[in-house]
């Protein structure tokens, strides 16, 4: 029998859930600015999973914690431990780093398994396992994924403590920890190559010229912001129209500016103009599609039309104006005819190219002629990152002869092959130098928009939408999209690297038996068909080829990153069938689980991480059910390849900006555990297997409710639990004798979903309950009075009774709740309905805040509040189902924020319980 770790039992949640939000505002020095990566897991919560996979809880030690009581303390103790190395600043922090691996070390006997990722994407997960310690493998087919493992476990540690080799720093004073002597070299060797290449194309990014008005003299340009155009629809015009979404160049008090289109027989040219722009010339594009009005004869184009002239390769651009770098700021020129020459260069021959997907849901180019990679630069864009992609290999060659010239051993064993001398040293400065070239891809694009003030990324999400009026940047500027901003945001990312202990990164399909025994697993696998990694990191592949595809040269040896054996379920890879490309997913799915069974040592669990929600509803037996396409795969391919889940934890990975406009989203990643399912488990039917979860959902419902875990996240968390009884048993029999399957499991546990909420109905009092109904069929919408008046008399209560106490609004035939806004502005806790209060709280929230809400909790100690607060949930399902967004945000937020409410209570003194409270 296996040890029960600390994740299969109790986890501090709320630490961890704080401070994986906390860590996407984290920018400088975070890992992920190394290179950009799509829906990387934050380190906290990564090195909070895989810390307690390894530590044992207390009730696997009855010899040590004989009581509950003891076992509970000893848990504590593991908290306080866990909830200090998930926060960021502690992340090098050695106390506390050795007071983690004490507690691993303990319970592996001193001896931790290695840990596997077998979808290393972004490498979270390898890196935390090996800032705790342990051995961390990365793999990964996708060979961008590879090299950003590669950049934080593998090529660090190898120089680990050495001093740069450049001539300026050779001779520094001091230790070197980690990367830091490394990073020291990238910076050196990145600002050769910038003086490098402006020698060679700085004519290409020339100053401007400043008006008298402005302060006079020259200044050095942050943005060239740009107009696509196109030939005008109206054959009487025929101007050549600017496609431009906005004439706004900067919305910021007291510096507003814009431009303006001033039109001259058939041509046009623009002027910047200071001051706010007047609100005809706002915004000129209209809606998503490609429409935009002729500043010329204001003729509308069509989306179709547009895209005809794209494919017939007629979008030309126009210079709108000129950011620069002023004395007291950014100042906004009109053009000028030297900046439009200087950006006028050659195409380039030798680009790094290759072919778009005609995926409209990730790239919108395509379908306006924009078919391969190169189409998404400029000329002079092109021309810059190519320089820069070929002085990545100069500059290595000139750090190798430094490095011999300090004395690294002259081996020529290279970094692919293990090496650690002059040759290897060399390349792995490249290396960083080329994501630093990466990184100014993402800045140096034609589609980089400007948002009034800044520049905005190529991956603003993980899409490369059509942009018309884009933002040229220039390399050589102290701004957005500087290249020794990208070299800086690099340097900063390798410093924090633990650059200790064994990384292995390396390109492999996780269907395929690696090797790899008796070890740790924990991994994110792909979301089904959320993200299409593969094609949208081409973008940066053909630049990563070009600067060191001699140092990896079998990872580069494709033209672009393989697709065919990708796992994800997209259906334009299948000519559009969607069904085949689900089989394929569910397919690869399953012997991935297979394996990570073979891989897996008896003693820890998998932890699995899967944040996609996706609902599909049919009917069945005169009812609707719920289930996702993404869940169900997900673990049909566990429980089939004999594992099963044995906890689940919601993990607020996510960022919530977007909760309120989707509250229909996953805020979390639930992290499901997993265990090797006994060769002797047993079967068991349809009734028992409901009786069963009935018995273990409850339970645990009531303990998610209890930790305050979100509305938003519930339904998906109830996952958990309902199917861990659903996985320990070999078979689930349906009455016919055939095998349960888990979408059925998933619908059973659905529907007990339901019943708990509906059984906690029955606690509310009449008038909640009539609310309730009420609601659930008009929200605050109009009934007629004979329809309520039959379900207040069902209730045993009369409508004049509750509108009399201001919670429905009653005349003339009408009967419908009283909203927020409307309700008595007195209250008594004790007196009120438990809608009522529910409802109060709920307004003060959205009003107050949580200081609004702790003050009415600090002054009641009735029992009603936490019932008020359950149906809060009981509201939320209802608002989320029925579409109600605004709704169901309101309760979110409520309840969301309820330890923070309560915590604030806590420190209010009055605590009058019987004061009316108003708003």
């Amino acid at each position: 029998m296996y040890k029960k770790k600390l994740i299969e039992v109790a986890l501090p949640l709320e630490a961890i859930n704080e401070q994986s939000a906390r860590e996407k505002s984290i920018r400088h020095g975070h890992p992920s600015t190394l290179h950009l990566w799509w829906a990387r897991r934050p380190l906290a919560a990564a090195r909070a999973v895989i810390w307690a996979s390894l530590v044992d809880d207390p009730s696997s030690h009855p010899e040590l914690f004989p009581t509950e009581e003891e076992q509970n303390a000893e848990r504590q103790r593991l908290f306080g431990i866990l909830e200090r190395l998930v926060v960021w600043e502690n992340s090098n922090n050695p106390d506390v780093l050795k007071a983690a691996k004490t507690e691993i070390m303990k319970s592996t006997d001193n001896n931790p398994p290695a840990l596997l990722d077998p979808f290393a994407g972004g490498g979270a997960i390898p890196l935390e396992a090996q800032r705790l310690g342990l051995e961390a493998h990365a793999h990964d087919l996708n060979p961008v994924a590879v090299m950003i493992n590669k950049a934080m476990i593998e090529i660090p540690p190898r120089f680990s403590g050495k001093p740069p080799v450049n001539p300026d720093n050779m001779k520094m004073a001091g230790s070197f920890d980690g990367a830091a002597g490394l990073a020291e070299d990238v910076r050196y060797y990145g600002e050769w190559m910038k003086q490098e290449a402006f020698r060679r194309i700085g004519h290409l990014y020339p100053k401007v010229k400043v008006p008298d008005e402005q302060g006079g003299g020259e200044a050095t340009v942050i943005a060239w912001i740009w107009a696509r155009t196109v030939q005008c629809p109206n054959p009487a015009c025929g101007c050549e129209m600017p496609l431009a979404s906005s004439f706004v160049l900067s919305k910021k008090s007291g510096k507003e500016a814009w431009i303006e289109p001033i039109v001259n027989g058939n041509k046009v040219h623009f002027e910047v103009r200071k001051g706010k722009c007047p609100t005809d010339k706002e915004t000129i594009k209209q809606g998503r599609s490609a429409v935009f009005k002729c500043v010329f004869c204001g003729e509308v184009t069509t989306d179709e039309y547009t895209k005809r002239m794209g494919i017939a390769h007629k979008i030309g651009s126009q210079l709108m104006a000129i950011v620069a770098e002023g004395t007291k700021g950014r100042i906004y020129i009109s053009p000028d005819e030297i900046h439009e020459k200087a950006a006028n260069t050659k195409a380039c021959v030798d680009c790094p190219d290759g072919s778009m997907p005609n995926n409209p849901r990730w790239f919108s180019p395509p379908a306006f002629g924009m078919t391969e990679y190169s189409d998404l630069f400029t000329n002079r864009q092109l021309k810059a990152l190519i320089t820069f992609s070929d002085l990545v290999k100069e500059a290595q060659d000139k750090a190798e002869q430094d490095a011999i010239a300090v004395g690294l051993p002259n081996d020529n064993i290279s970094l692919e092959n293990g090496g650690t001398g002059a040759k290897a040293y060399s390349q792995a400065i490249a290396v960083y130098l080329s994501f630093a070239v990466d990184r100014e891809t993402n800045y140096c694009s034609a589609q980089n928009g400007w948002s009034g003030d800044f520049i905005i990324q190529v991956f603003g999400r993980q899409a490369i939408p059509m942009v018309w009026d884009y933002a040229e940047s220039n390399p050589f500027s102290n701004s957005t999209g500087n290249f020794m901003g990208a070299v800086n945001w690099v340097i900063d990312a390798m410093k924090k690297l633990p650059a200790k202990r064994t990384g292995i990164a390396i390109q492999h399909l996780a269907q395929v038996d690696c090797g790899l025994r008796n070890i740790l697993i924990s991994t994110d696998p792909p979301y089904y068909d959320n993200i299409g990694y593969a094609d949208l990191s081409d973008y940066f592949y053909i630049w990563l080829r070009k600067s060191i595809k001699d140092i990896y040269p079998k990872l580069f040896s494709t033209m672009l990153v393989p697709k065919k054996e990708e796992l994800v379920a997209i259906p334009y890879r299948f000519d559009g069938d969607s069904s085949k490309a689900k089989a394929f997913f569910e397919e690869g799915m399953f012997e991935t689980c297979c394996q990570l069974n073979k891989y897996v040592s008896a003693d820890y669990p998998i932890s699995i991480f899967y944040a996609y929600k996706q609902s599909n509803t049919s009917e069945e037996h005169n009812s609707k059910n719920t289930a996702s396409d993404g869940w169900e795969t997900m673990l049909t391919s566990i429980i089939k390849a004999n594992l099963m889940i044995t906890g689940t934890w919601p993990m607020h990975t996510e960022r919530e900006t977007g909760l309120k406009a989707h509250v229909n989203a996953l805020a979390s990643s639930v992290v499901l555990i997993c265990r090797k399912r006994p060769e002797n488990a047993g079967i068991s039917t349809r009734r028992g297997f409901t009786n069963e979860l009935r018995r273990e959902l409850r339970p645990a419902l009531k303990k998610l409710q209890y930790s305050n875990i979100a509305p938003v996240d519930l339904a998906q968390s109830a996952i958990g639990p309902g199917i861990s009884v659903f996985s320990k048993y070999a078979q689930v029999l349906e009455a016919d004798g055939t095998p349960m399957s888990v979408r059925s499991a998933l619908y059973i546990i659905n529907q007990e979903l339901d019943l708990y909420f509906n059984e906690q109905d029955n606690d509310l009092d009449s008038e909640s309950r009539f609310c309730l109904e009420l609601y659930s069929q008009y929200a605050f919408n109009d009934a007629k009075f004979g329809e309520a008046n039959t379900l207040a008399t069902a209730k045993n209560i009369s409508v004049k009774t509750i509108a009399d106490h201001g919670i429905v609004y009653a005349q003339k035939g009408i009967v419908r709740l009283t909203e927020r806004n409307e309700l008595p502005e007195k209250i008594n806790i004790y007196e009120a309905s438990i809608w009522h209060i529910c409802q109060y709280l709920t307004y003060v929230m959205e009003k107050k805040g949580i200081d609004g809400c702790a003050e009415v909790l600090s002054k009641t100690l009735s029992t009603k509040i936490t019932a008020a607060k359950e149906l809060a949930y009981r509201l939320y399902t209802i608002a989320e189902r029925k579409k109600w967004t605004q709704e169901a945000y309101a309760y979110n937020s409520l309840i969301a924020s309820w330890q923070d409410i309560q915590a604030r209570a806590a420190e209010l003194s009055s605590n009058d319980s019987g004061e009316q409270l108003t708003l």
